[in-house]
């Protein structure tokens, strides 16, 4: 009887220290990418391998590269007709340009999954996207064409040249940039701030040596995290990195890697 009890006991104790040491279950991860303006296909690439080497994540792609003398500001995702299409996963990467998607159905759809409760990540052009035709008039918050704004937390209307973004983090401490120090991009686009909804900013840009020297004192929120939708979802958003040379950047893919994990409840 000693004896037995004495087993059960040990048993008890591996089991627990078993627990505790359990690895934990890796991001599982969905990119959407596709549409106008960008080289897609290398920043699929550049983007999973960026968060596996950064995180422990599955990483899965939904995409759609529209052919040659195709309208590619309205690009034909795969998200447009299922709803469901973020079933199973932690976090949605959106990294699409639809810049002339406004179909109210299609965004519908596209916000389902955020709706619904699951996390998601907004990079570049996704702030440019599945906006209607007076995007660059300012928007309130419950107005139909500010649907995907509320999501994504910023309204943006357009961006200035390519110039290298000189970065400053803000003094707030936040787990996405506590690591992170500022940094000057290579030739990005800084992209301006119209409306906000109740962000926390992260990260403030400004171009000193853009050419256009109107622009050049121009400083505008280019990283930041709000809530979204009745589950109050994690959000993290950035405008930062048009081209595959500013997303190979080691300061970029930390942060995108940081958004992820902080979206997903990891950070």
């Amino acid at each position: 009887m000693w004896r037995a009890t004495l087993i059960s006991a040990v048993l008890l104790v591996s089991g627990s220290a078993l627990a505790e040491t359990k690895p934990e279950a890796p991001i599982k991860v969905l990119i959407v990418t596709g549409g106008c303006c960008h080289n897609y296909p290398e920043q699929r690439e550049i983007l999973e391998d960026g968060l596996k080497a950064r995180l422990n994540v599955t990483v899965s792609h939904l995409y759609y590269d529209p052919k040659p003398g195709e309208q590619a500001t309205r690009p034909k995702l795969p998200i447009y007709d299922n709803p469901n299409y973020g079933d199973g996963f932690d976090v949605i990467v959106h990294n699409e340009c639809a810049a002339d998607e406004s179909d109210p159905k299609i965004i519908d759809t596209v916000l389902a999954p955020h709706q619904k409760g699951i996390p998601g990540v907004n990079l570049h052009c996704a702030m440019h996207s599945y906006r209607a035709e007076t995007f660059r008039e300012p928007v309130t918050a419950g107005e139909a064409r500010a649907r995907w704004f509320e999501y994504t937390g910023i309204q943006s209307s357009g961006h200035g040249p390519q110039s290298p973004i000189t970065l400053t983090v803000a003094k707030t401490a936040h787990p996405i940039t506590k690591e992170l120090s500022g940094w000057t991009t290579s030739n990005d686009e800084l992209y301006n701030n119209l409306t906000t909804f109740k962000v926390t900013p992260l990260i403030y840009g400004i171009q000193p040596e853009s050419p256009e020297v109107a622009d050049r004192d121009k400083t505008f929120t280019v990283a930041w995290t709000h809530t979204y939708g009745p589950k109050n979802v994690r959000v993290f958003s950035t405008t930062l990195a048009h081209n595959e040379a500013n997303m190979r950047e080691d300061a970029y893919l930390d942060l995108v890697a940081n958004g992820v994990a902080w979206a997903s409840g990891r950070k």
